[in-house]
């Protein structure tokens, strides 16, 4: 076991482990750490806690200290100095005719480095683009390309849901998201329907996937060939939620499905969700990052 504290460099960002040295740290305190990015001051999102060594990838780093009202006036002045290089990093951007987007720009506490988040459709030749803006800025350039999920998480604004999203509101890290996961759950596979702002598949559909598997243990599939009160049948419609279940009876087959509760049947032989090559194909691009 190992006592760290946990930081944030942004705000709703990834939380890294460092060694208080001896200090306690209350949550929102400021502190200045070592990066591999150079020094720079976060936020402490996790108090002293003792975590296994495990979960830790050594060797930590240590808090240099905590951040002094000098080394918050600092950090404004970087906000202000990020808000320069952006708009200087536009007209360099359209001066050498580059296919970017600019998304964000961030400086270093330590003023060593200073970073621009774009995206685009290929690969950039951005080269001389990185030699004009360190001749302007005397600090070392750094160009990164990211992905569109990024950009919605670094940019923010409101999903389908009409709430914040999840990805610049509170969640660290992007969860898993899959077709799989959409086609399971019973949703429409239509990218309009299940995909957010941001054109990928929306975060949400993993918060209640673990739910819906749980539900599919119990829940024959469509498909499946049933025992029921009335006789045997093939389910052609289920709700997971409500737990009923439409089957076309052998006895009837012209009849109109009857509706049974799941625990009023018996599997004989259960069904699977299949995903078929085209429908993958047509919709890959949404597990994209």
């Amino acid at each position: 076991m190992s006592e760290v504290i946990g930081v944030r460099f942004k705000e709703v960002g990834k939380i890294y482990y460092f060694n208080p040295n001896g200090e306690k740290f209350d949550e929102y305190d400021r502190v200045i750490v070592e990066t591999a990015r150079g020094i720079e001051c976060g936020l402490v999102a996790m108090p002293n806690r003792e975590i296994d060594d495990e979960k830790i990838v050594h060797p930590l780093k240590v808090v240099i200290r905590r951040a002094t009202p000098e080394d918050l006036k600092i950090v404004e002045q970087n906000k202000e100095k990020e808000k320069r290089a952006f708009g200087i990093c536009e007209e360099k951007i359209a001066k050498h005719g580059l296919e970017m987007k600019l998304v964000d720009t961030e400086c270093t506490f330590d003023g060593s480095k200073v970073m621009f988040y774009f995206t685009a459709d290929g690969r950039v030749d951005f080269r001389a683009l990185v030699k004009d803006l360190a001749s302007v800025f005397r600090t070392r350039i750094e160009l990164r390309q990211i992905g569109v999920r990024d950009e919605a998480k670094m940019l923010g604004g409101l999903g389908v849901c009409g709430r914040p999203f999840c990805c610049s509101s509170y969640l660290g890290e992007f969860q898993p998201v899959s077709i799989k996961m959409a086609k399971e759950q019973g949703l429409s596979l239509s990218p309009v329907k299940i995909s957010g702002t941001c054109g990928r598949l929306m975060c949400c559909l993993k918060y209640e996937q673990e739910a819906y598997l749980d539900l599919l243990k119990r829940t024959p599939k469509i498909g499946a060939i049933v025992n029921t009160p009335e006789g045997r049948g093939e389910v052609i419609d289920s709700n997971l939620i409500t737990g009923t279940l439409r089957v076309k009876m052998d006895r009837f087959p012209e009849a109109a499905p009857h509706t049974f509760k799941v625990k009023e049947v018996k599997i004989v032989r259960d069904g699977s969700i299949r995903l078929d090559k085209k429908e993958i194909q047509e919709l890959k691009s949404l597990e994209d990052k």
